[in-house]
């Protein structure tokens, strides 16, 4: 995994900037029920995206375990951006409407316990938010994809739908609706794909030895147009429910 103490410097940049950022939380706030008062952004980063889920009535905070970017967050969300880790939150039950995980399940060997600390964080009717399949959005069947395709583990992300729906139902948690987004800017070229590949990038879901990353990085740099960016990936945003609140009771403010 990334040294993200080190990303954060410059994450924003490489990630996509506001763009991105404005199309994620768009997205998550599709899927945020119209009654909830209160949403965590866990793995909140650069409180990039945090800081763009705006809604009236809604209150945001931002969790992260790395100083470094919650050093940044801290000043988009001021007094609302924690330290912590997302297995471990500092919260009581049923303390929240909704939690969203954007681009953190699929980087972690313990999804199955951050879906759990989201639903016991949940008050009755509350929905978690999380993307799913991410790494193999990234597929979009270009030219980079075809030379990389065959080196993807299979069966290996953390983040497969059908895992978080399993993990979700474990903790009482059932499917609820779906959206997708664009990934701006995360479309790959040739050239940048060899930089991220070499420095461990794509430790998802490749685990290569150095010779076969050497003939990837070849394969790679025999391609046409080296800093012509393929199509970006459209990634997908599910949400998961609880028990809804009975006729006439609401979601309730708090944290």
């Amino acid at each position: 995994m990334l040294d993200y103490e080190a990303e954060a410097a410059h994450y924003d940049r490489t990630r996509g900037g506001v763009p991105r950022a404005e199309a994620a939380a768009g997205a998550v706030l599709r899927l945020v029920p119209p009654g909830a008062r209160t949403l965590l952004d866990l793995a909140c980063g650069t409180g990039l995206v945090t800081e763009r889920l705006v809604r009236p009535g809604l209150r945001v905070y931002g969790a992260d375990a790395a100083h470094a970017m919650l050093r940044v967050a801290a000043g988009r969300v001021p007094g609302r951006a924690v330290r912590a880790d997302a297995r471990r939150l500092p919260l009581p039950d049923a303390s929240l409407d909704a939690v969203c995980a954007v681009w953190l399940l699929h980087l972690v060997p313990f999804a199955a316990d951050v879906v759990a600390e989201a639903a016991r964080v949940l008050r009755p009717g509350g929905v978690l938010i999380a993307t799913v399949d991410k790494d193999a959005a990234h597929d979009v069947g270009s030219d980079v994809d075809a030379i990389l395709r065959p080196h993807r583990r299979a069966g290996a992300a953390s983040d497969r739908s059908d895992l978080i729906t399993r993990y979700a139902a474990a903790h009482g948690l059932v499917p609820a609706a779906d959206t997708r987004f664009t990934g701006h800017g995360q479309g790959r070229t040739p050239r940048d794909t060899v930089r991220k590949l070499r420095a461990g990038y794509f430790a998802s879901w490749f685990h290569g030895d150095p010779a076969t990353v050497d003939t990837l990085a070849a394969a790679l740099a025999a391609l046409p147009d080296q800093d012509r960016r393929r199509p970006d990936p459209r990634y997908r945003l599910a949400s998961f429910t609880g028990r809804k609140p009975e006729a006439g009771e609401e979601f309730r403010a708090g944290m």
